[in-house]
């Protein structure tokens, strides 16, 4: 039999997921994003989490709630028993004393009385990899939200502040954390046959239409936990087509990196001697390089990098096209931008420095231009050269990407944007290297300007459903 504040307590809770029956469309959209960010099973700490209504929606491995309020609390412990929850002050120690994969505060922190320190706070509960996803209204709906309150179509509440993006931004960098990337979502908070879907998933992330979004989203990283192990190993790998003239010239040319660094040639499919002179080279080398080759089973750049990815042993995995046209003395750039934790996808970008007579061709230039801008509006987060072949990230990311393939499938025989793409999905920070674009001095290019272009086209509006229109 429940006491009489229990009772007062449990209404409280069932009072609030009326609320949220009530406004079901709203609260479905904002949970389909978080779980579009946020993969089943992983382990995740809600700051604000009212009746863990939220937190149960992302299915955690180990899910962890922190409310001040005890009403709503009691709720959440009957509601979910199966969910863990702490009564506390957003800005004190985390009271469970362990580390998440993801934090979320959804529409929490417009009721903080101060932000910069429940961000300090949450340093303690985040390990290397974990992501902090803030949800919050924007300061331009609060006209429609106190009308939509007094008519009784929202639950009544008294915000203590109405922070912006860049004010959020602010926070972030002063308590140590990274911005990965930002944006508003939602313009049709109620549902409306055909019409609300087709607001809410296309025309609010069209430029202009995008600052009118119900909500901003924040995706973030701890930088006091950014620095991977000290002086880890390294492999490169490097696929090879019709480049015999330049096989030699890499393995003298790269330089050592990290502990240790493997050179993994991925030969494919050649006309001329190539594999032949990889095999020539990897038997006679008696430098301080791990030199090793395969041939790969398919076609494409995609198809070899994959190929030398699953075999590689380092724990930090680069491309180096074997054109050289970005040469392979660039590499420690990429190199300490990851090992020191500044950035945890790092490519390269052409397109800052004056290029080499012939290194690109005019429409060349002109598309990796186009698909700059493409992209970086398709990922929130700025990236200039999209066609880089020199493209870095962790092993163990390689791996979670690689597990996560499924959600794009295999659609990319390049591979750029199959890392690039699954880079995005799992919020890691881009962070991109300025090189010199050489002119190639063996061979021909393998690019088709045309076809390939065309085909880069249409993977641009794939992504667009994987991606940006979710």
């Amino acid at each position: 039999m429940l006491s009489t504040d229990d009772q007062i307590e449990t209404k409280a809770g069932a009072v609030r997921q009326q609320w949220i029956n009530r406004n079901k469309y709203y609260y479905n959209s904002l949970t389909r994003f978080l779980q579009y960010n946020i993969p089943a099973g992983k382990s995740i700490l809600e700051v604000g989490c009212g009746t863990g209504y939220l937190l149960n929606s992302l299915k955690p491995s180990r899910g962890v709630g922190i409310d001040i309020r005890a009403d709503l609390l009691e709720f959440a412990k009957a509601t979910y028993p199966d969910l863990t929850f702490y009564q506390q002050d957003a800005s004190q120690p985390i009271t469970s004393g362990e580390t998440f994969d993801y934090i979320v505060l959804s529409d929490t922190i417009g009721y903080l009385s101060d932000v910069q320190q429940v961000f300090s706070q949450l340093h303690d509960a985040c390990h290397a990899d974990t992501r902090l996803i803030i949800t919050y209204q924007n300061a331009l709906w609060s006209p429609v939200l106190t009308m939509a309150e007094s008519i009784g179509l929202k639950m009544p509440e008294k915000r203590q502040n109405w922070l912006d993006r860049g004010d959020i931004a602010n926070l972030l960098t002063i308590s140590d954390f990274d911005l990965i990337r930002a944006g508003r979502r939602m313009l049709m908070p109620r549902y409306v046959p055909l019409l609300s879907e087709f607001m809410n998933r296309y025309i609010v992330n069209l430029p202009g239409f995008n600052r009118l979004g119900l909500y901003t989203f924040v995706v973030a990283r701890s930088l006091r936990h950014a620095v991977p192990v000290t002086a880890p190993s390294v492999t490169v790998v490097v696929p090879a087509r019709n480049e015999a003239g330049n096989i030699e010239d890499i393995v003298r040319r790269t330089p050592q990196m990290g502990s240790r660094t493997e050179l993994l040639f991925v030969e494919g499919n050649s006309t001329d001697t190539t594999w032949a002179e990889i095999q020539r080279v990897c038997a006679t080398y008696t430098g301080p390089l791990e030199l090793s080759c395969m041939q790969q089973p398919g076609k494409g750049k995609g198809d070899a990098v994959r190929k030398g990815y699953s075999h590689a042993t380092g724990d930090i995995l680069m491309i180096l096209d074997a054109d050289m046209t970005v040469p392979p003395e660039d590499l420690p750039k990429f190199y300490e931008a990851i090992a020191s934790g500044r950035g945890e996808y790092i490519n390269g970008s052409r397109l800052v420095y004056p290029m080499e007579d012939q290194a690109m061709r005019t429409l060349n230039l002109m598309g990796n231009k186009f698909f700059s801008m493409a992209f970086s509006w398709l990922l929130n987060q700025r990236i200039k050269d999209t066609l880089c072949g020199t493209k870095v990230l962790t092993q163990a990311n390689y791996n979670r990407l690689a597990a996560g393939r499924g959600y794009f499938g295999e659609f990319d025989p390049f591979g750029d944007f199959d890392l690039i793409f699954g880079s995005a999905k799992l919020n890691l920070k881009f962070v991109e290297i300025p090189i010199r674009y050489r002119a190639r001095t063996y061979g021909e290019t393998n690019i088709s300007r045309f076809k390939h272009g065309w085909l880069l086209l249409k993977m641009t509006f794939f992504a667009l459903n994987k991606i940006k229109f979710v």
